[in-house]
């Protein structure tokens, strides 16, 4: 995985050099392609696309830091930088972190992929490079977008706006440790069949997913305060939400219901995605 992944940053890099006089978005994508191609590569001669699951953390303060501009040592500006930086280094190392956690090795696979692999039609080379590799890296360079307009564009000073984009992104990245710690303690002493109805996954059937999408609007939310002409790269953090909606919650919701008896009753009293108090 270590060799995957400095091959990654080795091609990132190479495509940083060449590009060095393009535009910084455009070249970002490039070195975010070729780097996604290197994952892959090394996926299909592995025979395990799992090699891909840490892409999705350790990308963004890549192009985090490509993207940040020098800036005075001091004033609003500034202190934005430090924040938005600091922010997606925490949560890349949070989720990194948890990823490894939970992690058992290369002869394991996700359960995902190993069902995409049984039902693919097409050959499963091509169902893992578009569905497995290049969807979820462009969903996530989308989503980063916001991190130009913070780190690259914006001058405007701190505002009530950085305030509430702090606030989204902080609370965001701690309710995903909680609610990721709360799991890993229920899965070390579960029963089979159980349902994990402890802490705030008594609100919530996914409070781990409402944090991760909570932190994308987060970093929106920065963007629009730096440069509020870059308001329309809402579409990552839409696009974000949508894939949870309607892909990656569906099909754990589909292998609960199958998994675990009462999760059809569970989904009767606690919510889906954001957390609220229980009904009934």
């Amino acid at each position: 995985m270590i060799a995957a992944y400095l091959a990654a940053l080795g091609g990132a890099f190479a495509v940083g050099l060449v590009m060095a006089s393009a535009n910084p978005v455009l070249t970002a994508l490039a070195a975010d392609t070729i780097a996604t191609l290197a994952i892959f590569a090394f996926s299909m001669v592995l025979s395990n696309s799992s090699v891909y699951d840490p892409y999705w953390s350790v990308a963004p303060p890549v192009v985090a830091l490509y993207w940040m501009q020098p800036l005075p040592a001091a004033g609003g500006p500034a202190a934005r930088h430090a924040l938005v930086l600091w922010l997606v280094v925490a949560w890349a190392v949070r989720l990194t972190y948890n990823w490894a956690c939970g992690w058992p090795g290369l002869h394991h696979e996700d359960w995902r992929y190993v069902e995409l692999r049984a039902k693919a039609k097409l050959p499963y080379w091509l169902v893992s490079l578009g569905a497995i590799h290049s969807f979820p890296t462009l969903q996530v360079f989308l989503a980063c977008l916001p991190l130009y307009a913070a780190l690259a564009l914006g001058r405007a000073p701190w505002g009530a706006l950085d305030w509430l984009a702090l606030v989204v992104t902080a609370g965001a990245i701690a309710i995903e440790t909680i609610a990721d710690e709360q799991l890993r303690a229920f899965n070390r002493s579960k029963q089979p069949g159980e349902i994990c109805a402890r802490g705030l996954w008594a609100y919530s059937r996914h409070p781990n997913y409402f944090g991760e999408l909570a932190f994308w609007w987060g970093l929106w939310l920065f963007g629009l305060a730096a440069h509020p002409a870059w308001a329309w790269t809402v579409v990552g953090p839409i696009a974000m939400t949508f894939l949870f909606l309607f892909a990656s919650i569906p099909m754990l919701e589909e292998r609960s219901m199958a998994r675990r008896p009462g999760y059809a009753e569970h989904t009767r009293h606690v919510s889906k995605l954001v957390p609220w108090p229980p009904r009934g």
